[in-house]
C-alpha cells in the first residue's frame, strides 16, 4: 500500500530473527519504525499479541499519536501489525486483576477495518493502565479536545490534492452552462442550504426567489440540482432530498413548477424521479414530515429502488465480518453469506445506478433522492455516472467524481465513519461509502479495461476513509470544512495518489470515450471482495497482483525500451556523417520523419 497500512505479515522478521540474539533484538525491534512527519512516539511497551491464526505472541507494541504498531520478538512467528489510531472503532478492558487463565487481562480493541486485536500484559500492578489510558486518548481526538492527526501531520507532497476538483471547470467539461441550465452561486455563504456546496447548476429558467421556496418545501433545504449532463441528448441527472409531504399531503406549487423545468429542459415528455428507497420507507416517513412525490406532480413518474438505509447497511457489514474474522465459515459458506445479505444490497445499488444510467442514456432527464440526498443518492448518481461518463473512470476523474458527489455535496463522513469520537455505538456511523467503492470494484471485475485506476486505488481510499491522515473525508459537509479550515490545514488524500500515480495505474486500461458501461447486477455475478473483507487472514494467500498482469507491465516495458532504442537508431541515422553517406540514395519513402510510436502502432495492440 502507499501509505502505513495495517497489515498481518508471516515473513516479514524471518532473516532479521534467525540472526540476531533474543535480547538486542528486544531493543532494537521498534528502532527502525517509519514515522511519518508530526507524528510523536507516545508509549511502548512489553506485550503479548493474541493472534488469532498463531496464538500468544510476544512482542512490543508502539503507540504513536498515529498508529498502533507491533512487532514480534518470537522467532517462531514474525507477525507485524501497523494499524491507523483512526482505524480503531472501540477499545476496552479484558479481565480484571484477579482473573484467572493465561493471557486472560489485557485489551480488546475493536476496528473500522474488518478485524479485531486483542493484546494480554501481565497482571501485577495495573500494568495496563496507562497504555489504555493512552491508546483511548489519541485513538479518539476529538473526544478529549485534541486534534485530529490530519492537522498535526507535517507531510509535503508536490501536489496541492486540494486542487484536483474545481466545480466550475467540471461543469465547463460537462457543456455548462448553456441555454438551458445555469451556474448560480446563491449558496455562496451557505444561507440556502448548509449541506450543499457554494457553487450549483439549476434550471436557466428558475429565478433566485424559486429556489428559496423550494428550499422550503425540500428536506435540509437539499433543492433538486445538476450532477451531471448528458452531451449529446442533454439529458440530466438531478439529485435533491425528499418532499416535506407530511401526513396531510401537504402540496407546493413552486416545487411542482421547479420539477418541471427540469423535465422541460431537455423537452423529455416524463420526467423519471427514483426514490432511492422501499416505498414502505418512503411512505412511513410522511409520518415524520417526510414523503414523496405524489400524483399532484404531473408529466412525472416515481419509480421505488428498494435500497435499505443506513441502519440495515451497518447491521449488514457486521454480520460479514461476523463469518470472515477471525475465522471463515467454511462449513456453510454460501450460506453464511447469503445470511448477512451484504451482496444483496450491492446488487441493489449497482441495479439502481442502471436504471438511472439507462433512462438517462436514452435521452430522459431523471430526478433521484432518499431522504435527505446525502448517502442512497450519493451512491446512485456518482455510480451513474460513472457508466455513462468515461472521464470519470480515469484515475483523476475518479478523484473528481468523489469530490464532486461525496463530499461536497454533503455525505456525512463525520456522522457515518465517526473520526476520532469514542461513541462506537452512535446509530450514524454505516458504510455507505465502503458500499460505494465496492460496487466500483464489482464494475472493474466486470470491465477489467475501462477503468485507469487498479483495486489498490480502491483500498488506499477506503484505509484513508478511516487513517485521519488527510483531511478528505473529514467533517460531514463543505460548510464545516470551511470552518475548520480544511483545505489550508490539511493534506489531500489526493496529493498522495497523485506523488505516485503509477502504483494506482491499471496495465490493461484501453480508453473509450463514448462507451456507457452496464455491469450484470444479478447474484451470479457479484463476488465478495476477498482481497478488501479477508485480507487480515494469511491463510487466504492472496496475490497482490495476478501473474497476467505482472507479465503485461514486463510487456510493456519491453514495448517502451524498444521504442527508445528505434528511436535512438533514427537519431544516429540523421546525424550529419550518415547523412553524407546517404546523400547519394534517393528517398524511398515519406515516412521516415515519422515518430517510432507513429511507425509501429501495432505495438500499441490492446492485450
Amino acid at each position: 500500500m502507499a501509505s502505513p497500512v495495517s497489515v498481518y505479515n508471516s515473513n516479514a522478521l524471518g532473516t532479521h530473527i534467525s540472526s540476531t540474539s533474543r535480547e538486542s533484538l528486544k531493543m532494537e525491534l521498534l528502532a527502525d519504525v517509519c514515522l511519518l512527519p508530526g507524528e510523536d512516539r507516545i508509549i511502548d511497551k512489553d506485550i503479548i499479541y493474541i493472534c488469532p491464526f498463531s496464538g500468544a505472541v510476544k512482542g512490543k507494541v508502539l503507540i504513536t499519536n498515529y498508529r498502533l504498531y507491533f512487532r514480534s520478538s518470537d522467532s517462531d512467528v514474525a507477525v507485524m501489525l501497523d494499524v491507523p489510531l483512526g482505524a480503531i472503532s472501540r477499545v476496552e478492558k479484558m479481565g480484571g486483576a484477579s482473573s484467572r487463565g493465561e493471557n486472560s487481562y489485557g485489551l480488546d480493541i475493536t476496528c473500522k477495518d474488518m478485524r479485531n486485536l486483542r493484546f494480554a500484559l501481565k497482571q501485577e500492578g495495573h500494568s495496563r493502565r496507562d497504555i489504555f489510558d493512552l491508546l483511548f486518548k489519541h485513538a479518539f481526538p476529538l473526544s478529549h479536545s485534541m486534534p485530529l492527526f490530519a492537522y498535526v501531520t507535517q507531510e509535503k507532497y508536490e501536489e496541492n490534492g486540494w486542487n484536483v476538483y474545481k466545480p466550475i471547470e467540471e461543469f465547463r467539461r460537462q457543456g455548462l452552462p448553456n441555454n438551458k441550465w445555469r451556474i448560480t452561486f446563491i449558496n455562496k455563504t451557505y444561507e440556502l442550504c448548509d449541506t450543499y456546496p457554494t457553487v450549483l447548476a439549476v434550471p436557466y429558467k428558475s429565478k433566485e426567489e424559486d429556489l428559496k421556496r423550494v428550499a422550503a418545501f425540500r428536506s435540509r433545504a437539499r433543492i433538486p440540482v445538476l450532477s451531471w449532463i448528458h452531451r449529446e441528448n442533454q439529458a440530466a441527472i438531478v439529485r435533491c432530498s425528499q418532499p416535506l409531504v407530511g401526513m396531510s399531503g401537504k402540496r407546493n406549487k413552486d416545487d411542482e413548477r421547479y420539477l418541471d423545468l427540469i423535465r422541460e429542459a431537455n423537452e423529455t415528455t416524463k420526467l423519471t424521479i427514483y426514490d432511492a428507497r422501499p416505498s414502505v420507507n418512503a411512505v412511513a416517513n410522511k409520518a415524520t414530515g417526510g414523503g414523496y412525490e405524489g400524483d399532484e406532480y404531473q408529466n412525472a413518474e416515481l419509480i421505488f429502488l428498494d435500497i435499505q438505509n443506513i441502519h440495515v447497511m451497518r447491521e449488514s457489514l457486521k454480520k460479514l465480518k461476523d463469518i470472515v474474522y477471525p475465522n471463515v465459515e467454511e462449513s456453510h459458506w454460501l450460506s453464511s453469506l447469503e445470511s448477512t445479505h451484504w451482496l444483496e444490497h450491492v446488487k441493489l445499488v449497482l441495479s439502481g445506478a442502471i436504471q438511472v444510467a439507462d433512462k438517462v442514456s436514452s435521452g430522459n432527464s431523471v430526478v433521484v433522492h432518499c431522504s435527505d440526498g446525502w448517502d442512497r443518492t450519493a451512491q446512485l448518481t456518482s455510480l451513474a455516472m460513472l457508466m455513462l461518463d468515461s472521464h470519470y473512470r480515469t484515475l483523476r476523474g475518479f478523484q473528481v467524481l468523489i469530490e464532486k458527489e461525496w463530499v461536497s455535496f454533503g455525505h456525512k463522513f463525520a456522522s457515518r465513519i465517526g473520526h476520532g469520537d469514542k461513541n462506537h455505538a452512535d446509530q450514524d456511523r454505516s458504510p455507505i461509502f465502503v458500499q460505494f467503492i465496492d460496487c466500483v470494484w464489482q464494475m472493474t471485475k466486470q470491465f477489467p479495461t475501462a477503468f485507469e485506476f487498479n483495486e489498490r486505488l480502491l483500498l488506499t481510499i477506503l484505509d484513508h476513509l478511516y487513517s485521519c491522515r488527510f483531511g478528505t473525508f473529514l467533517y460531514n459537509c463543505e460548510s464545516a470544512r470551511d470552518q475548520h479550515e480544511v483545505r489550508s490545514k490539511t493534506v489531500s488524500l489526493w496529493s498522495l495518489v497523485n506523488s505516485k500515480m503509477d502504483i494506482y495505474l491499471n496495465p490493461f486500461y484501453t480508453p473509450e470515450s463514448g462507451r456507457v458501461l452496464y455491469p450484470v447486477a444479478s447474484m451470479r455475478h457479484l463476488e465478495l471482495w476477498v482481497t478488501y473483507y479477508i485480507r487480515w487472514n494469511p491463510r487466504i494467500r492472496q496475490q497482490q497482483q495476478s501473474p497476467v498482469e505482472q507479465r503485461y507491465k514486463e510487456l510493456l516495458a519491453l514495448r517502451d525500451e524498444y521504442l527508445k532504442k528505434l528511436e535512438e537508431l533514427q537519431l544516429s541515422d540523421s546525424s550529419p556523417s550518415s547523412r553524407l553517406a546517404n546523400s547519394s540514395t534517393p528517398n524511398t519513402s515519406s515516412s521516415t520523419s515519422s515518430t517510432p510510436s507513429q511507425q509501429y502502432t501495432q505495438l500499441h495492440t490492446p492485450f
